[in-house]
């Protein structure tokens, strides 16, 4: 009994350090995001669970984050899968592969009202991903699948101050 205690109190005990609370904001709340403040370099990836291309590219962003962790750098992977998912995919999906980006679920269903707004450019697909550093006034943003790590990390370098 006492193993059996100390085994569940170990595990509730460990889901609780990996599970990260993974906000629901409208467009209008996340919008505020796209005006960042200050020197940081915010790279800003929208993806979902049942995108194969965008799942395959979250490693690079992982990576991204931890090796850039000591600079202003900030990831936020802005997940767009319906919010009827968020419990049984988005969540779990987010604990199974220890993500330690900031994770959000963008809960604004009509496309076609706010895309525009991140990019005149997008054309709605994904993955796609935002790159804004105000100090040098670079908003660059790429409606594509990274292919490699080396491919993100050098679009970010050129913001890096040693």
């Amino acid at each position: 009994m006492r193993i059996m205690l100390s085994l569940v109190f170990s595990l509730i005990f460990a889901v609780n350090i990996v599970a990260q609370e993974i906000p629901i904001l409208t467009f209008k709340e996340f919008s505020t995001r796209l005006e960042p403040k200050g020197d940081t370099i915010y790279v800003i990836n929208f993806w979902a669970t049942w995108c194969k291309p965008c799942v395959e590219e979250l490693p690079y962003f992982e990576r991204l984050h931890e090796e850039y962790s000591m600079y202003n750098l900030k990831i936020t992977l802005v997940s767009l899968d319906f919010k009827s998912q968020y419990e049984k995919k988005l969540v779990p999906f987010a604990n199974d592969n220890n993500i330690q980006s900031e994770v959000l679920l963008l809960n604004a269903p009509n496309y076609n009202d706010w895309i525009s707004q991140v990019s005149k450019n997008w054309g709605g697909s994904i993955p796609a991903t935002l790159i804004i550093h105000k100090p040098t006034a670079t908003r660059m943003f790429l409606e594509k699948q990274f292919s490699s790590y080396e491919e993100i990390e050098d679009l970010v370098k050129p913001f890096i101050n040693d």
